[in-house]
């Protein structure tokens, strides 16, 4: 795969063209001094994974370019782009539950839901039809829940199943709930208003229902109904029994089922039609006269038979649910059946989610193995991510060596030193690049500077986790750093391409990515190629270093000549160096620096004009060196000659440069922007030109903008 970058105007890059190719390796190594690029690329690459607008927020009114293209011409999935920043407080993963995901549990889990889901909706759909309620605001499932108190369908159908499957059917369910109850019906009959009406009401209909010849306070035409479809059903008068009624004028034998219906029609009209119950409904009709309970109303005086039940309302809620449920029988018990035995599988699933070791927790572990915090992340709510998908609610519990306790994240972070902040961030982000791994999908993977240039503890450990991310295939890497130590640190790691280490330069304001000269070691490219002016000069250091370590004293005086103003700095000849570069450079012994009786003063002086004279800002470590030395050169010999005080300067034996301004500045020497240029000298160039452990880091992370700056002021020094 190749990637290819064109950014004009974005941020802080003026212009970057550059094409990555990652047919041969999964990653880049970028190096770059601050305020080069780096940052700028980042969040170029950040809007492109954002679908945000990126421009020049210095100079807004100049057109912004950004495209970001793979080999064939197209343009990158946003998706496919991560940037990791190097520190944000508040990033946290979107995608964490997707490691906490067992596959076969939740498989089980979830067959166990759609048994119960299925079973309740073919229950529910009839419940709809019968109940009349297939509104969005009041539903079969929050009206029967409030009726009966309970919290879930499935736990309300198993409490019912004595009634239910000792009831038989009624015609209570051709009741219409919704027809009888909503919020108006259930205000009046709750406010007691017709209280006495329903009472006068039910104690004239059962009255009636005493003289009846069939029927009875005990059996209703409801409940003789009921008995006569039975029998029917039963096929009990086929078989040509028959049924006594027990009248006023003796018994009276049936020998149909239309001669039994017949008779309790007749006797439901006798008694509906009686002329004092029409005046007890007639007082009940008189208080439901307004708009809002016309169809109340007009559905009672249809079913007049219902009003004896309104008296106790509440039960007659319960009743018309339960003659539902004794209607749909089949289908409520495949619901109780379903429920029963998925709630045992989903108990199961519930207990092994709670216990299950995840994905989640093997990168909290590998974290812990290879950072030291203080700190322990937990998910509080495992099983309910694993089960159901909801977001992880992490929780921290804080170790001091004497114990544990509980704390908030935003009380964790006043706490934890800079180095601990950074590791829970990086903490997070391992979360993100791991579910991205798990999905398989291929990531372009933008890391700017994530390890802090004195974070040593942590630097190796994020460095190894580095390896892994480039290793695993998943992600195609561009590691950006100001921080040589750290870049040389993972392409060394990495085992990187030659061409995949590349250093920013700069001609004007266009940018380019070079391919690294030294590939990690400068030292053998210079003695390599020692012969060359900038290569010569740059070794003198590091040679002075060796020969201090090894024992050769005057070897080392007289190096230590060439990076500080001594008396013999101006007379020692090239001739001179190559003897004491073959002396300390055991493989160097056909060594021939040439012309042999040239100054090694004006070599430098000569190399130094060259990079200021260079109209591209390239960051190789010679021109930086050959340009400190020279800077320090002039600015000592300018103390000196100022001081003036030949005693005061032969007593000198080490830090000479901080020594001789403190004495210019003692002596009340120099103009004030003399000494300001002498302590940006001594600010910029002591460690610059000295081996140490930082491998020449800071004069690589200064831009060599600064040090020609420099030089041509101490240049016009008096």
């Amino acid at each position: 795969m190749r990637l290819s970058v064109d950014l004009k105007n974005c941020y802080g890059i003026s212009e970057l063209v550059h094409e990555f190719d990652f047919t041969n390796s999964n990653g880049y190594a970028i190096y770059a001094p601050n305020g080069f690029m780096k940052t700028s690329f980042s969040k170029a690459f950040d809007d492109f994974s954002k679908g945000r607008e990126t421009k020049d927020l210095i100079f807004p009114n100049r057109a912004s370019h950004k495209v970001i293209k793979d080999d064939a011409g197209i343009d990158i999935a946003a998706d496919s782009v991560f940037v990791v920043e190097p520190y944000n407080a508040d990033f946290a993963s979107e995608n964490t539950s997707l490691l906490l995901v067992n596959s076969e549990v939740k498989k089980r889990y979830d067959y166990a839901l759609k048994e119960i889901a299925d079973k309740q909706s073919a229950l529910v759909l009839k419940l709809k039809q019968l109940s009349g309620l297939t509104g969005r605001t009041i539903t079969v499932e929050t009206e029967i829940l409030k009726c009966f108190g309970k919290k879930s369908l499935a736990e309300l159908v198993d409490s019912l199943e004595e009634q239910v499957n000792a009831g038989t059917p009624s015609q209570l369910s051709s009741v219409v709930y919704a027809e009888v109850f909503n919020d108006k019906t259930v205000g009046l009959l709750d406010s007691g208003s017709i209280k006495h009406q329903l009472e006068e009401y039910i104690q004239q209909y059962n009255e009636l229902v005493s003289n009846s010849d069939v029927l009875s306070k005990q059996f209703n035409h409801y409940g003789a109904s009921t008995v006569n479809k039975q029998l029917k059903d039963n096929g009990f008068f086929e078989a040509k029994h028959t049924v006594n009624l027990r009248t006023k004028d003796g018994m009276k034998e049936v020998t149909t089922a239309d001669q039994l219906a017949e008779k309790i029609e007749e006797e439901r009209k006798k008694i509906l039609t009686d002329k004092d119950l029409a005046t007890k409904f007639d007082a009940i009709d008189k208080k439901i006269q307004n708009t809002e309970l016309r169809k109340f109303r007009d559905y009672l005086f249809d079913n007049q038979h219902i009003l004896p039940y309104l008296k106790d309302f509440k039960n007659l809620q319960k009743e018309l649910w339960i003659a539902y449920l004794v209607d749909q029988k089949d289908l409520y018990s495949q619901f109780l059946d379903a429920y029963r035995t998925s709630k045992v599988t989903i108990e199961e699933a519930v207990g092994q989610a709670k216990s299950e070791r995840t994905e989640w927790e093997a990168v909290v572990d590998s974290f812990n193995k290879r950072f030291s915090v203080p700190f322990k992340m937990i998910v509080a709510n495992q099983d309910d991510v694993i089960l159901k998908g909801s977001q992880p609610s992490i929780s921290f519990k804080f170790r001091d060596g004497d114990g544990e306790s509980d704390v908030a994240r935003e009380s964790l972070l006043k706490v934890l030193s800079q180095g601990e902040r950074r590791s829970l961030y990086i903490l997070n982000i391992l979360f993100e690049i791991e579910t991205r791994r798990k999905k398989g999908a291929v990531t372009i993977l933008v890391i700017d500077d994530i390890a802090d240039s004195f974070d040593y503890k942590n630097k190796y450990a994020i460095i190894e986790y580095l390896k892994d991310i480039f290793s695993s295939g998943k992600f195609m890497c561009l590691f950006l750093s100001h921080n040589f130590d750290f870049y040389r640190s993972i392409s060394g790691r990495l085992n990187l391409n030659w061409s995949c280490k590349l250093h920013a330069t700069k001609t004007g304001r266009k940018l380019k990515l070079v391919q690294e000269k030294y590939q990690n070691n400068p030292f053998d490219y210079w003695k390599n190629n020692i012969t060359t002016p900038a290569y010569c000069i740059s070794a003198i250091p590091f040679v002075r270093n060796l020969a201090e370590f090894c024992g050769h004293k005057d070897e080392f005086l007289k190096l230590t000549s060439l990076l500080h103003v001594k008396d013999d700095t101006d007379t020692l000849t090239l001739d001179e160096l190559c003897a004491i570069y073959k002396k300390i450079l055991a493989d160097k012994q056909q060594l021939a620096l040439t012309p042999p009786a040239k100054f090694v003063i004006d070599v430098i002086h000569e190399e130094a004009e060259s990079v200021l004279n260079q109209q591209e800002e390239a960051i190789e470590l010679e021109g930086k060196i050959v340009l400190s030395i020279a800077i320090r050169l002039l600015a000592e010999r300018h103390m000196i000659r100022t001081i003036n005080n030949a005693v005061f300067i032969k007593a000198i034996k080490k830090n000479q440069t901080i020594k001789l301004l403190q004495e210019y500045k003692r002596l009340g020497l120099g103009r004030l922007e003399d000494v300001s240029v002498l302590e940006q000298v001594n600010l910029m160039t002591p460690e610059n030109i000295h081996l140490n452990s930082f491998m020449y880091e800071p004069i690589l992370d200064l831009g060599i903008a600064h040090l020609k700056a420099l030089y041509a002021e101490v240049k016009l020094l008096p």
